[in-house]
C-alpha cells in the first residue's frame, strides 16, 4: 500500500508560477512510477506528466510541455511539478499517483495504482 499527499496548490494570476509536491508513504514508493493528472470541472481527468523510477523517463502532455517540470527526490519519497506561465485553462484539481509500472512513463489513469486526494490550483486572468 501507498499512500499520497499533495500539496502546493493555490490561487495564482495568470502568468505565475507554482510547485506542487506529492509525499509517498508505504510500501516502497520510490520503486514506483509517478504521474501528476488533473481534473477541471465537467471534464475528464487528464494526464499531466509522468516520470519513471530512475527518473530518465519523462512525459508531458502537450499543454505542459515546456512550461511545467516533474522532477522526483526519491530520497525523501517525494514528487514535484513545477509549473510556469500558468493559464487560466489550467485550472484544475490535480492529483498525483503511483504505478507498479516502474520502468517507464505512465500515460493513462487506469495503469495507475494509487491516488492522492488532489490539490486545487485556481488561475486568475
Amino acid at each position: 500500500q501507498v499512500r499520497l499527499a499533495e500539496s502546493g496548490g493555490g490561487l495564482v494570476q495568470a502568468g505565475g508560477s507554482l510547485r506542487l509536491s506529492c509525499l509517498a508513504s508505504g510500501r516502497t514508493p520510490r520503486s514506483y512510477t509517478m504521474g501528476w493528472f488533473r481534473q477541471a470541472p465537467g471534464r475528464e481527468r487528464e494526464f499531466v506528466a509522468s516520470i519513471n523510477r530512475d527518473g530518465d523517463m519523462i512525459d508531458y502532455s502537450d499543454s505542459a510541455k515546456g512550461r511545467f517540470t516533474i522532477s522526483r527526490d526519491s530520497a525523501i519519497n517525494t514528487h514535484y511539478l513545477e509549473m510556469r506561465d500558468l493559464k487560466p485553462e489550467d485550472t484544475a484539481v490535480y492529483s498525483c499517483a503511483a504505478s507498479t509500472s516502474w520502468g517507464a512513463t505512465v500515460l493513462h489513469a487506469r495503469d495507475y495504482n494509487y491516488w492522492g486526494r488532489g490539490t486545487q490550483v485556481t488561475v486568475i486572468s
